[in-house]
């Protein structure tokens, strides 16, 4: 399958709308107690955070992927640094290559933008995700935790 990622430009992020309710759907099981964001509701959010950026794969001019990051200040070397916060892959598009084309896609514009690094997390029980992140990058060398203030967000 052929692709391109690309940056997506604010116009754009209706683009998104196919892919946020697959993600929605695949995401609600993970949820504890409250429904998942509607796939307008998740669009609106992003479009109106001047801070969110969204890489989206491309096939045969239909979405495939997308990425929602944040370029960030990293203090301790006085740069900036990337947060990939979600990465989803529609499942037709899974094991093609997407993922790793977003993550690519990303790094190329951490590098142009003079990053220090990317980093992102993934749920322990993403094996397929790990096995990608595994071949892909470094392990970092801490953990990640969570305090959850909304205990109906997420388990």
């Amino acid at each position: 399958m052929n692709f391109e990622a690309r940056l997506l430009s604010a116009p754009e992020h209706h683009l998104l709308l196919p892919l946020l309710a697959a993600y929605g759907a695949e995401m609600a099981p993970h949820l504890a107690g409250a429904a998942p964001a509607t796939p307008a509701a998740m669009m609106d959010l992003i479009s109106n955070d001047p801070r969110a950026e969204i890489l989206l794969a491309f096939g045969n001019d239909a979405p495939l992927g997308f990425a929602l990051f944040f370029d960030l200040p990293e203090i301790v070397f006085a740069r900036r640094c990337g947060a990939l916060d979600d990465l989803f892959v529609a499942p037709g598009a899974r094991r093609q290559g997407v993922a790793q084309a977003l993550i690519e896609a990303l790094a190329a514009l951490g590098a142009a933008r003079g990053w220090s690094h990317l980093r992102w997390m993934v749920p322990e029980t993403d094996q397929a995700a790990i096995a990608l992140y595994e071949r892909i990058a470094a392990r970092a060398p801490w953990r990640s935790y969570v305090l959850r203030l909304d205990p109906r967000a997420s388990l």
